[in-house]
C-alpha cells in the first residue's frame, strides 16, 4: 500500500473551526496530518491562506459546489490555497435516477472541468449513498456516471457511503481503475446514524482491502459525526491508517 500522506475532511471538525479556524489546523497538524480537505473555503480563503501554511498543511484537494455556482471565485480561490482538485460533494438525489440525468450530470462536469484546466484545477465527484442504491438498468448509477465521465474529471469515492448504498467498496473500487484519485476513508456500522460512526479501524469496514483495491487513490480521512471527542477519533484513525499501510 502506499505511503503517501493522509489527508482529513475538515468537515469532520466544522464545529471546532466555526469556533476557531486557526487553532483547529493547529490540532489537526498536532496530531500528525499534513494534508486537509477543506468545505466553504471560498468563504474563508484569507484565513486559510494564512493558517494552513503556518501549521505545515496543504490543500490538494477541497469541496466545493461546482454545478450552478459562480467559478471564477471557485477558481481563485483554490488556486491560491494551492488546491490542485475541486469536488463537487453533492447533486441532488433526484438527478441520479434516469441514465439521460446521470449522463447529463457527467456532462455538465465534463464542462466545468474544461473552464477549470485554464485554471490548472482539477474536478472530482463525491458520492453518499443514494448513487449506489439507485440503479439504472441493474447497474449502480455511480457506475453509470463514471462511464460517461470524461477524461478530466476523476472521482472521490466515499467507501462508507458506498457500503451503506449496498456495494462491496473494494469491488466498485476495482472496477473504477485508475478513475478514483481520492478516498474517503470512515468507519462505523454501515448505517445512516451518522453519530455511531467511529474511528477508522473500530468499526465494520474493510478498511485494508478498500485501500489495496485502489493504491492510486489519496485517502481522505473523514467522521460526519461523532458520540466522543472528534480530535481523538482523527489521532487514532491516523495511527491505525499508519499501522497499515506501513
Amino acid at each position: 500500500m502506499t505511503n503517501a500522506p493522509l489527508s482529513v475532511q475538515l468537515y469532520t471538525v466544522r464545529s471546532a473551526i466555526a469556533d476557531d479556524l486557526p487553532g483547529t489546523l493547529a490540532r489537526v497538524a498536532e496530531i500528525g496530518y499534513t494534508q486537509v480537505e477543506p468545505y466553504s473555503f471560498v468563504e474563508r480563503v484569507d484565513e486559510y491562506a494564512e493558517h494552513l501554511p503556518a501549521n505545515g498543511l496543504t490543500a490538494p484537494s477541497a469541496h466545493v459546489k461546482l454545478i450552478g455556482s459562480d467559478l471564477e471565485p471557485i477558481f481563485a480561490a483554490a488556486k491560491r490555497l494551492g488546491v490542485t482538485t475541486i469536488i463537487d460533494p453533492h447533486i441532488d438525489e433526484t438527478r441520479w435516477i434516469t441514465r439521460e440525468d446521470v449522463e447529463g450530470i457527467a456532462k455538465e462536469l465534463g464542462e466545468i472541468a474544461d473552464r477549470a484546466a485554464a485554471h490548472d484545477l482539477r474536478v472530482g465527484y463525491h458520492n453518499h449513498a443514494f448513487e449506489l442504491e439507485n440503479k439504472i438498468d441493474g447497474v449502480p448509477a455511480l457506475e453509470v456516471f463514471a462511464a460517461a465521465l470524461p477524461a478530466n474529471v476523476v472521482l472521490e469515492v466515499d467507501t462508507y457511503w458506498v457500503e451503506v448504498g449496498g456495494v462491496d467498496a473494494a469491488e466498485l473500487l476495482a472496477r473504477l481503475g485508475d478513475k478514483v484519485q481520492f478516498l474517503h476513508i470512515k468507519d462505523g456500522p454501515k448505517n445512516f446514524d451518522d453519530k455511531k460512526q467511529v474511528a477508522v479501524g473500530r468499526g465494520e469496514m474493510p478498511v485494508r482491502d478498500i485501500l489495496r483495491a485502489a493504491r492510486q487513490a489519496l485517502p481522505v480521512v473523514e467522521l460526519d459525526d461523532h458520540e466522543g471527542d472528534i480530535f481523538t477519533a482523527l489521532a487514532d484513525s491516523l495511527d491505525y491508517l499508519e499501522g497499515v499501510r506501513a
